[in-house]
């Protein structure tokens, strides 16, 4: 199956009332985890490229291995820049076939993140590539600091919500209710309230950044209020990063010859895993038979 843009991959979660998992790729075994987890449970997927994370990968490579994976595996897949910051690394995913763009403009004005994401859906939509917005801004960042808290003085308006949905012309919306990027500090709050509210005012899915951390409970109630793509990296780190200490601890493997391999099956196996049960939370699993 050719790849997927999000408005399409979203527009069946949206029909059947479940969200598609946004996994960040940043090497091969990330990207193998998640494939694995999608066709043995028969899920859709969307794989995310960070900008942040382009200091340590190469796009072209990257995304000519996810678009070969996609096309082998015949699942419905999205490819989505994830995090977007500037216009030329917007470019260059136009470039290497992405279907997705998300472009984060939460840091500026309102009036130069209207200006700005319209200038990339103005780009985006002449190839057929959808736009992910942001209104708000999700606690912590994608620089990589591990724990974050969110900041109520942040929260996406919903006043506002329709003006920018409707002003930019975007796909999807990236909301900010008390979700924040890496591990939460203390318990996560999620303003349910105000996700309604939004949902109420804008006619298209509602993105959710932060998972790592969330409760199931959390998800489904997010979910149930318009939420239909949920980003997943920090948990996926933190599975890989413990299988990777229970392997350095083990004596036995120090002593064969291909420990290396041994330690990144073993890594892949729990990313896979972590994904997998998200997969199950989201309610996406067995969802691949609904996409023509």
């Amino acid at each position: 199956m050719a790849l997927l843009n999000l408005t399409d991959i979203l527009a069946v979660a949206d029909k059947h009332n479940f969200a598609v998992g946004a996994f960040n790729a940043i090497d091969s075994n990330f990207i193998d985890a998640v494939f694995d987890a999608a066709n043995v449970n028969r899920s859709p997927v969307i794989i995310n490229v960070a900008e942040v994370h382009l200091p340590y990968i190469d796009i072209y490579a990257t995304a000519d291995y996810i678009k070969k994976k996609a096309a082998d595996s015949g699942l419905p897949v999205c490819l989505n820049l994830d995090h977007g910051f500037t216009f030329s690394t917007i470019e260059t995913a136009v470039q290497c076939g992405f279907s997705s763009i998300m472009f984060d403009g939460s840091g500026l004005s309102y009036e130069q993140n209207l200006a700005q994401t319209r200038k990339v859906v103005e780009l985006c939509h002449r190839y057929n590539i959808s736009v992910e917005g942001e209104l708000g801004a999700v606690g912590g960042d994608e620089g990589g600091a591990l724990e974050s808290a969110a900041d109520t003085a942040l929260y996406t308006p919903p006043e506002q919500a329709a003006d920018f949905v409707q002003s930019t012309g975007i796909d999807a919306l990236a909301v900010a209710i008390g979700n924040t990027h890496g591990k939460y500090k203390g318990v996560p709050k999620l303003d349910f309230a105000r996700l309604t509210q939004i949902d109420n005012a804008v006619p298209i899915p509602l993105v959710l950044h932060g998972g790592s951390g969330l409760s199931a409970e959390d998800f489904r109630n997010a979910i149930a209020r318009g939420i239909r793509k949920i980003n997943f990296f920090t948990g996926m780190s933190q599975a890989a990063l413990q299988s990777i200490e229970q392997d350095v601890a083990t004596t036995a493997l120090v002593h064969k010859y291909n420990y290396y391999l041994i330690m990144m099956e073993n890594m892949q196996r729990a990313i896979s895993t972590t994904v997998a049960q998200q997969m199950a939370i989201f309610n996406s699993i067995h969802k691949a038979e609904l996409y023509d």
